[in-house]
């Protein structure tokens, strides 16, 4: 069971969501990814940093033990003129830490509890964490570029999705 977690994992946030993101990113216009319609709505610059940082901490010292060097609020920070390549690297840097992470570390029982956060979860909930939380901020920054574009982002583009069989 443990495996096709991490399986699951790979596909929705890895292929999937990350994915996604590079997609949207590509779409935007520089110019836009720092926008923030108020103080309550986050760029997508915002949500690609958030991203990275939940993971990382989740993920690599939640489940690997690796030490915990998050700075949470920093990636909050509005216009921080990072640019489209830079966030890009970020996106791209995430990946491949991921992929080497499931390859390379032995996870141990998925089912201990470790420490994240305040919180004491255990390495399923982490991951299952991990998934919805890339789901979510996918889904807002997909939004952002439909708003900002104009254009589909034709994520099932060649696919007929209403075909039942």
């Amino acid at each position: 069971m443990e495996k096709e977690l991490i399986e699951e994992f790979r596909r929705r946030v890895i292929h999937e969501s990350i994915q996604r993101i590079k997609t949207c990113l590509n779409m935007v216009d520089e110019s836009k990814l720092w926008f923030r319609q108020n103080d309550e709505v986050n760029s997508i610059g915002n949500l690609i940093l958030h991203l990275d940082g939940n993971a990382r901490q989740w993920v690599f010292s939640g489940i690997g033990n690796v030490p915990d060097k998050r700075d949470r609020s920093s990636e909050f920070i509005p216009d921080q003129n990072i640019t489209k390549d830079k966030l890009s690297f970020i996106l791209n840097n995430l990946e491949d830490d991921l992929e080497n992470f499931f390859s390379s570390t032995e996870l141990g029982t998925l089912t201990d509890k470790r420490k994240v956060q305040v919180f004491e979860e255990t390495g399923i909930s982490i991951l299952i964490h991990v998934i919805e939380h890339f789901s979510y901020h996918t889904g807002q920054i997909t939004l952002l570029t439909k708003l900002f574009t104009g254009m589909p982002t034709n994520y099932y583009g060649g696919l007929n999705l209403d075909i039942y069989e």
